[in-house]
């Protein structure tokens, strides 16, 4: 089951090799800029978010970056949202699991993310564009076996795109939204046509949502 990672080399911090050792210190810096990062967007978009705070659900479908054509993983999740006229907050939280009998494995992920919501117009019919830092958690645990053959891995990305988000009444949204996953902004992107495909950054993999958030 690809998921979110495809073709993802995972790096675990409890080896005692020089490489490996490297390998933690990147992660640690990039999750360390990712929290300050966070942080920022929790300033810039807390001013603006008087207007609502918001619980929900979604479904996801997550079109993995492999080599294959394959179809898309569904996720279930939720997030919640702090939601002001031009800006917000959302922290989303998805989940899949899948069990493999000839393998004996049992396959978890779970994808969390942070973005920041810039909202297009301030109407009950909303487009935004979203963006943020996320942490992108596998576990592989043995369907009948010891306890100690459960192995955990978890990457980082960053990811961006663009939703639109419906208000019936002033206590519900409903949203959908496409965004694509571990940007890679060294590289430029080879999708869509020639001149918008070589302005976006390379990327692994990308996700439709469709959601609702109940605000208070």
């Amino acid at each position: 089951m690809p998921g979110f990672f495809g073709k993802v080399n995972f790096w675990r911090c409890s080896a005692d090799t020089r490489d490996m050792r490297f390998h933690c210190a990147r992660v640690l810096r990039s999750t360390v800029s990712a929290l300050l990062a966070t942080a920022g967007l929790v300033v810039f978009a807390v001013p603006a978010t008087a207007q609502g705070f918001g619980i929900g659900a979604r479904v996801a479908w997550v079109h993995p970056d492999t080599d294959v054509d394959v179809d898309a993983i569904r996720y279930f999740g939720g997030q919640i949202r702090l939601v002001g006229r031009r800006a917000g907050l959302e922290v989303a939280m998805d989940r899949h699991s899948e069990s493999f009998e000839a393998l004996n494995q049992k396959v978890s992920e779970t994808p969390l993310q942070v973005s920041l919501l810039l909202r297009m117009s301030g109407g009950k019919v909303a487009p935004y564009l979203l963006g943020g830092p996320g942490w992108y958690r596998r576990k592989v645990e043995a369907l009948n076996g010891p306890a100690d053959l459960t192995v955990s891995t978890t990457e980082f990305g960053w990811h961006a795109g663009i939703g639109l988000e419906m208000l019936p009444s002033k206590h519900l949204g409903i949203h959908g939204d496409y965004r694509y996953t571990f940007l890679d902004f060294g590289k430029k992107g080879d999708n869509g046509p020639p001149i918008i495909g070589g302005l976006l950054p390379g990327h692994r993999g990308s996700m439709w949502t469709l959601g609702a958030t109940v605000y208070f």
